[in-house]
């Protein structure tokens, strides 16, 4: 099967293989080492600021959505959440469960935030602001300056889930003046799914120390401590562990951050040239590179995801809910080329020379 997917994305052989080795004992200098590491990497390409940590958990992305929400977030606190699709609903889930105290942002599918949809929210006594940099659901790139700006003119703490933009967008945790940003493995880091990432501003770390988690498991603070060491303070998934390093050290190689956001965009620019030959519309007004959303003119989307999965061998981002469907998602992460998107474009013209699409 060829992934076009958002997550999990289609994996390098030699990554792959490193899931498939026999898991290795983790409680020794050898992978404490691969830790630190890790640890260095991830602040480095988050362009996190002096003295921020990172913490390794196991679990899905919004584990750790919801672990930084737990860690960083009291019921004292006045929470804004940015919500224009499925993870932004997600924030807005995570706080109605833990009976927090927030007034949503509610935004049109595939419109951008702009300056006008934070004004009303200005000098309101918000403590805290929960967003994803990239709504994957519809495909929108937010304005992380502009919110970064926000939030230091009113003094709110900035959460950002860069699940799906880091290394696809640029990611400047510094320059937002972030508390704190959240990333997982199966997205542009491109690693089987398992491990999720909070990079923690040094703020972040005394947050989270002053408000003590009611929570075991998922307590950052048992895990900086052991972060010190380059260990985890439960078993993690070892072998996603490796494969960000593997990963991590092939980007620090290739150029850095910039240089894997520059081939991203380049995927993204290729495929939404080529697309314009077809029955699509696109349909954010605010695109990610990670990914294009598109509104097929004459059939059901879902219809299409079907098609290509059981025709042609390959993978594209359905949509659930109501926007089944209407929408459909090309991803650009993960092992992807050229190549693999004439391929896709041939499956594509297959199905509009049989009247499919």
């Amino acid at each position: 099967m060829l992934n076009f997917t958002v997550g999990p994305v289609q994996v390098e052989d030699r990554i792959r293989e490193i899931g498939h080795d026999q898991v290795p004992y983790f409680r020794t200098p050898e992978f404490s080492a691969v830790m630190l590491e890790n640890e260095r990497l991830i602040l480095k390409f988050m362009r996190a600021p002096k003295n921020s940590r990172a913490v390794f958990l196991t679990g899905s992305g919004t584990f750790a959505m919801e672990a930084s929400v737990e860690n960083l977030v009291t019921r004292n606190d006045k929470v804004l959440i940015v919500n224009g699709g499925t993870f932004g609903q997600r924030f807005t889930d995570i706080c109605r469960y833990r009976n927090l105290n927030f007034e949503e942002i509610k935004l049109p599918y595939g419109t951008p935030l702009c300056r006008k949809d934070l004004a009303p929210y200005e000098n309101k006594g918000f403590t805290v602001l929960l967003i994803n940099v990239h709504e994957t659901s519809t495909g929108v790139l937010y304005d992380m300056d502009m919110v970064g700006q926000f939030c230091a003119e009113n003094g709110i703490n900035l959460i950002a889930d860069a699940i799906s933009a880091f290394l696809a967008d640029d990611v400047n945790m510094e320059k937002w003046g972030a508390l704190a940003v959240i990333t997982s493995s199966q997205k542009a880091l491109a690693c089987h799914p398992g491990i999720s990432i909070v990079a923690l501003s040094e703020k972040a770390v005394e947050t989270a120390r002053k408000n003590q988690a009611d929570a075991l498991y998922y307590d950052f603070i048992p895990m900086l401590d052991n972060g010190v060491r380059g260990q985890t303070p439960f078993t993690p998934a070892v072998n996603i562990l490796l494969q960000i390093n593997a990963r991590l050290v092939d980007v620090e190689k290739r150029g850095g951050a910039e240089s894997e956001v520059s081939r991203t965009k380049g995927l993204a620019e290729y495929f939404r040239k080529g697309i314009k030959d077809f029955p699509f519309e696109e349909f954010s007004l605010s695109p990610s590179n990670a990914v294009t959303a598109l509104r097929p003119k004459n059939v059901p989307a879902y219809g299409i995801f079907t098609e290509l999965k059981d025709r042609y061998g390959i993978w594209v981002c359905p949509n659930g809910g109501e926007l089944k469907d209407v929408l459909l998602r090309v991803g650009h992460i993960g092992a992807l080329k050229f190549a693999d998107y004439d391929r896709l474009f041939e499956a594509l013209t297959d199905l509009k020379n049989k009247g499919k699409l």
